[in-house]
């Protein structure tokens, strides 16, 4: 992905030898490097200072790329501005400070609501064509990251940018989530690699991104996508929607590969996944909210998928995700969340725990429309469904199930006879 620059002056910041380039940006550009801005890279020195002096005269110059040599750069919270890209080289190590003076505090989004917290430790705001493209690494430290209540720091988050773009790079969270783009556009997520305890990459409210050839380990959801909590998000509606998530390898050791929730209040919409391997402890791909947070979770899809490790797909409507601070929830049936247009074709399953569980749903508010296609493979338990209207059910080939195949309570349509 390239960067088009309109502005016709080139400024040289004499000081620091920076040329940053205002055209078009290519990986050859003329950049700044964090030396010039007197970096040490040697592991105890904080270069926090110079991260920030180098970023800040490449923003001004009209936007290039900022150089991240080989060596280790202690630092902490820094703020990547406009038209700007950080550009980690080989065996450049970026590693976040464990001084929490070293991340101001300010109103940050956290499991859908703004509350104080910690400024991430790589952060932007309201900035076009922004990103960071490897092959380095971000390590982000567990001393600072695992407060709630405020929010510790997490790695990585683009706060309403326009154009993100992250690329062959690695993260090591240390303790909280690692990646956050909050009310972004056109974010592009490619070839990186995420490795922790907490959630890979949290999706909240953004619209139109794509995520391929990733592979992320970690603790907690792999991929989260999030819409706001509540009455506020419910009142802000500001949906997560048009997202794919493609060729991607995800590991979720504690929890699912791909959560949709459970903060769902503004909407999540239009998602493919495709062409992906998934291992979770819990399911592949689990939508989870609950009622009083409202929301419409529309036109999911997921084609030629791979589950390697835990249950397929797991769909609770009512009683699902975090209660860690207290819900604002919707009140009455506009606070039922509804479910809309779900639909999963060419599914392997090896040694599944449970293909389907989507019985959480309420008969107040109906998931509508349900299509399973092609499904094969070995699962211990089978499909449960309930309240559900629009259900398709075609080429449904597994084995090894205790129990029945198919369990159903209150759903209607076609295919509804357990088929080997």
């Amino acid at each position: 992905m390239n960067l088009i620059f309109s502005t016709a002056i080139i400024l040289v910041i004499a000081a620091a030898g920076c040329a940053c380039p205002p055209h078009k940006m290519t990986a050859t550009a003329a950049t700044c490097n964090v030396r010039d801005f007197g970096a040490t890279g040697d592991g105890t020195n904080e270069d926090t200072v110079a991260f920030q002096k180098a970023l800040d005269a490449c923003a001004i110059s009209g936007g290039g790329f900022v150089v991240v040599p080989a060596g280790k750069y202690l630092i902490g919270s820094v703020q990547i501005g406009n038209r700007t890209i950080l550009r980690l080289e080989k065996d450049s190590i970026i590693m976040g400070s464990p001084d929490l003076n070293d991340y101001p505090m300010m109103d940050v989004r956290w499991e859908g609501r703004w509350q104080p917290g910690r400024r991430a430790l790589i952060y932007s705001a309201n900035v076009d064509d922004t990103g960071i493209i490897g092959p380095g690494r971000i390590q982000g430290n567990a001393a600072v990251a695992a407060p709630q209540n405020p929010r510790g720091v997490v790695v990585l988050e683009p706060m309403n940018c326009k154009r993100v773009r992250w690329e062959g790079f690695t993260v090591t969270q240390g303790g909280n989530w690692a990646t956050h783009p909050t009310f972004c556009t056109d974010v592009l997520i490619e070839n990186v690699h995420i490795v922790g305890g907490r959630d890979g990459i949290d999706v909240d409210s953004c619209k139109r991104v794509r995520i391929e050839h990733c592979d992320i380990d970690t603790g907690d959801d792999s991929i989260s996508l999030k819409s706001g909590r509540g009455l506020d998000g419910a009142r802000l509606g500001k949906p997560t929607e048009d997202v794919v998530i493609t060729r991607c390898v995800l590991h979720g050791r504690r929890f699912a590969c791909i959560g949709i929730g459970s903060e769902t209040s503004g909407g999540i919409r239009n998602i493919r996944i495709e062409h992906c391997k998934l291992a979770s402890r819990t399911f592949g791909i689990y939508v989870k909210t609950r009622i009083g947070r409202a929301g419409v979770i529309e036109n999911i899809a997921g084609k030629d998928l791979d589950i390697l490790a835990g249950g397929f797909l797991k769909i609770n409507l009512t009683s699902a995700g975090n209660l860690n601070t207290e819900d604002d929830p919707v009140e009455g049936l506009p606070g039922f969340p509804l479910g809309r247009n779900f639909s999963f074709s060419e599914i392997r399953a090896a040694n599944c725990s449970k293909l389907v569980d989507a019985r959480e749903i309420s008969p107040r508010r109906p998931l509508e429309g349900l299509s399973l296609v092609n499904i094969s493979g070995h699962c211990k338990q089978g499909i449960s469904l309930a309240n559900m209207s629009g259900v398709r059910l075609s080429g449904i080939r597994v084995n090894g199930c205790t129990g029945p195949l198919l369990s159903l309570t209150n759903v209607q349509g076609s295919g509804l006879v357990a088929s080997k």
